[in-house]
């Protein structure tokens, strides 16, 4: 189980947020390279991923396909994930699903409820979602944050016209520190260091939010 820090930022340029990153006295370094991260969300005809997560309810799940890439219509080589929130703890299940087509995603509800009976065969998809991805780690890798912009939500439900019609949020950038439940003690020693308030942020609960309400 680990930790997911988030701090939503609101109204400064990407260029100063990495930049205080790299003068962190951790000595954050850049992981990987940046890339596009895609997330389709399934919900209940009832919302009940989205209405535990607005109540805070401390034992909750949430379903999402994911993969990489600029491809947001031919889609290759996704994976369900399966995240589950106990109070402040996080960890997540991770299964292939086979490629598919934005413009039908039967196959992969289908596959999605069935690897999920849980959710009672009720799960539909309802929430696209994209943005840009930066990643940096201590030495140790034992702390690694990850900065997300330029984020762009599209509604599923009753929507024809798909990725053509979406809500952005150009001027917010999401900061998450993650890191396991036994570096908890020491994790002190990152976020005091970082001059940004520490928030509840939910890609999928602004999604919504903005797509829908």
């Amino acid at each position: 189980m680990r930790y997911e820090r988030k701090y939503r930022i609101e109204g400064l340029a990407l260029p100063l947020i990495m930049q205080s990153l790299r003068l962190h006295p951790a000595s954050l370094r850049p992981i990987f390279s940046e890339r596009q991260v895609n997330n389709i969300y399934f919900d209940t005809p009832g919302m009940i991923t989205y209405k535990d997560n607005v109540a805070g309810q401390a034992q909750r799940r949430k379903y999402r396909v994911r993969w990489y890439g600029d491809k947001v219509r031919k889609i290759e080589a996704p994976n369900l994930e399966v995240k589950i929130r106990d109070m402040e703890l996080g960890t997540k299940n991770t299964f292939p699903v086979e490629s598919f087509h934005l413009s039908n995603l039967r196959k992969l509800t289908k596959a999605v409820n069935k690897i999920c009976p849980e959710a009672g065969g009720m799960l539909a998809p309802v929430l696209l979602n994209s943005y840009r991805r930066v990643y940096f780690a201590t030495a140790d890798n034992n702390f690694r944050l990850t900065i997300d912009y330029d984020l762009r939500y599209t509604p599923l439900l009753n929507n024809t016209y798909l990725y053509e019609h979406h809500y952005s949020e150009a001027q917010v950038c999401i900061l998450e520190l993650k890191y396991e439940s036994l570096f908890d003690d020491v994790s002190d020693r990152i976020t005091q260091y970082l001059p940004f308030r520490r928030t509840k942020n939910s890609k999928y609960v602004t999604g919504i939010d903005l797509c829908y309400w």
